[in-house]
């Protein structure tokens, strides 16, 4: 009776499982959504999506906090030393080209999961999809880049062979030069429409790129985001009442003023990662906490051991950890304790940095309005595959 209970329990949860879109908003701090009102946000969609589903309060990423590795966990569920993408680039060893390949990956992915049941998969400029056993792909690959906009050239050597023309004949005007949001939507569009795909990732990335340019929070990257929620309602539209949708992002952003080299104004071993500082060597660790205390040396909180194994295994180690205090980088130099910093926002913070979070909704059949509390990035993965019925 046992077996036969299981079984039927089983049976009942792939029988309610449904088709799922996946929106990931590049850069999406959670302070864009908690803070909206206070920022004058007009982002109604995003706004419907978390009054009609479950929202988490934060969520708290992965190390590093950038976009490969994070969007890669998000589809996997383990961190970046275990699937195997750990930064945007790789090694200059390795040649320090970009992660495009999915041969690369090292651990199971949603997709992988999907075909497993034989369910259609797509995705949309989602990164480590070059080469993927995808149904529709239109990868994140890229020739040449404009801010957020990537080269159809260079799309069009990894894409679904067709998919294209068939996306051109739909909406004659996504053939442009560049890939922005915008014919990402147009794009997706066009599956829901025509291929109904029962795992859509989608990957929107012009907001971070005006977030680094302008500073996030600012009005042109409030604009920007304005301008994605309008593309998200137009989705939305067009995406039958049987999908899920999950809104999600990759990781948050802080302002960044000044850039401190640490390495000018100490003498020893000290490794600059942008978002944390470290060192194995005791003196140096005693050197920086003893000027932490004096702002011109940007020095924030002192990451407890634990903390930084847990989320960094290969800085076991490190006998220090630092994070910059608030809108500070560090830097690689060793002449100038201060540089100017080439960007005005940033990300690659440490995932437990004070209110740096991204973001997890996720509204469709038979999911209650509920607040879910703060959530790991590493926790995603299995939400999303309990909405497909798949196991990863």
């Amino acid at each position: 009776m046992r077996r036969i209970s299981a079984l039927f329990i089983a049976v009942a949860s792939l029988c309610a499982a449904g088709p799922l879109a996946v929106i990931s908003v590049d850069g999406l701090d959670y302070r864009y959504l908690r803070d909206a009102d206070r920022l004058g946000l007009k982002i109604p969609n995003m706004r419907r999506l978390m009054a009609e589903g479950a929202s988490a309060q934060g969520v708290v990423g992965v190390w590093p906090t950038i976009t490969w590795p994070s969007h890669t966990t998000m589809i996997t569920g383990v961190r970046p030393d275990q699937h195997g993408i750990l930064g945007n680039r790789r090694p200059k060893s390795e040649g320090g080209e970009y992660y495009w390949s999915a041969a690369l990956l090292k651990s199971r992915t949603l997709w992988q999961a999907a075909h497993d049941r034989r369910l259609k998969t797509a995705a949309i400029t989602w990164p480590v999809t070059a080469d993927a056993d995808i149904d529709y792909d239109l990868p994140e690959y890229f020739l040449r880049r404009n801010g957020g906009e990537m080269d159809l050239e260079g799309i069009s050597q990894k894409a679904t062979p067709g998919l294209i023309a068939a996306i051109t004949a739909m909406f004659p005007s996504f053939p442009r030069e560049w890939i922005d949001d915008r014919a990402r939507a147009l794009a997706t569009i066009y599956l829901l429409r025509t291929r109904h795909p029962d795992l859509l990732l989608l990957h929107f990335v012009d907001h971070d790129s005006e977030a680094h340019d302008m500073g996030p929070y600012t009005r042109e990257a409030n604009a920007t985001l304005e301008y994605t929620d309008e593309l998200i309602g137009q989705i939305l539209a067009a995406m039958p009442a049987e999908y899920t949708v999950a809104l999600v992002s990759d990781h948050g952003f802080d302002r960044v003023d000044r850039i401190v080299n640490l390495r000018a104004a100490v003498q020893g071993e000290v490794t600059p990662l942008g978002g944390i500082v470290t060192t194995r060597d005791p003196a140096v660790a005693a050197s920086l906490r003893a000027v932490r205390n004096q702002p011109k040396f940007g020095i924030g909180r002192e990451i407890p051991h634990d903390e930084l194994i847990r989320y960094a295994p290969a800085l076991k180690d490190v006998v220090a950890a630092f994070e910059p205090a608030d809108h500070v980088m560090f830097g690689p130099g060793d002449k100038d304790l201060i540089t100017e910093s080439r960007e005005k926002g940033e990300h690659g913070f440490w995932p437990r940095r004070a209110d740096y979070r991204s973001v997890f909704v996720l509204r469709g059949p038979g999911i209650r309005p509920e607040r879910l509390g703060e959530i790991e990035m590493i926790g995603i993965a299995g939400r999303l595959a309990k909405i497909l019925g798949v196991t990863l």
